[in-house]
């Protein structure tokens, strides 16, 4: 399933990308103008008659001896998408760890467990309400949703630039928050990097 899923990412079958794509964002937008319920429904009904007619179709064409009677949808039929024992357990584990987690970190943020990280969350927060003015969350979905299908396989293809340009990024909020981190420690120069310290020239 993961393999799958990767592929689709990565686009390795173009026209499968293609329609799994566009169908996720025609139903996401669709959800602007109607209900969830109506969309689900809408999207049941026109899949239905779809197979319907395609299954009706292969078993006349059986019938009428043009064709060898295999079921057209037999490839998803037989797709396992069932988990084992050990295998429900492990997942299960995963997510309770990660909820775990994530509530254990919120915890601390909330609770200023670390001042600086609290800030930081503050800071987010903050902006994320200049976000919630300019779009609403459905909105950030499909944006995340064409970003998943896009920057990956970008990535790939630029990952020397890309790399290149996080690493300048990375270098700069790094001395952002070394000079934040000595204000806060009450100032002064950058520690000397040579070991002992500034030594007097030899003239």
């Amino acid at each position: 399933m993961d393999s799958r899923v990767m592929d689709l990412i990565y686009w390795k079958d173009t026209e499968r990308t293609g329609m799994v794509l566009t169908g996720l964002v025609v139903g996401l937008l669709s959800l602007f103008q109607l209900s969830i319920i109506t969309v689900v429904s809408t999207v049941s009904l026109a899949v239905m008659c779809f197979t319907i007619s395609v299954r009706i179709y292969y078993q006349l064409l059986y019938v009428l001896s043009w064709g060898d009677g295999q079921h057209p949808f037999k490839s998803y039929l037989d797709l396992d998408i069932s988990f084992s024992g050990e295998q429900a357990d492990l997942y299960m584990r995963k997510a309770i760890v990660m909820v775990l987690s994530a509530v254990d970190t919120l915890k601390s943020l909330f609770f200023v467990g670390n001042l600086f990280d609290s800030l930081k969350f503050l800071v987010l927060m903050y902006l994320v309400t200049y976000l919630g003015d300019l779009c609403n969350g459905l909105t950030l979905l499909i944006i995340s949703l064409i970003a998943l299908f896009s920057l990956p396989l970008f990535y790939r293809q630029r990952q020397e630039q890309v790399d290149s340009f996080i690493g300048k990024i990375q270098a700069h909020i790094d001395n952002i928050k070394d000079t934040f981190r000595r204000l806060a420690q009450g100032g002064g120069p950058p520690p000397d990097p040579t070991p002992g310290g500034a030594k007097p020239k030899v003239q």
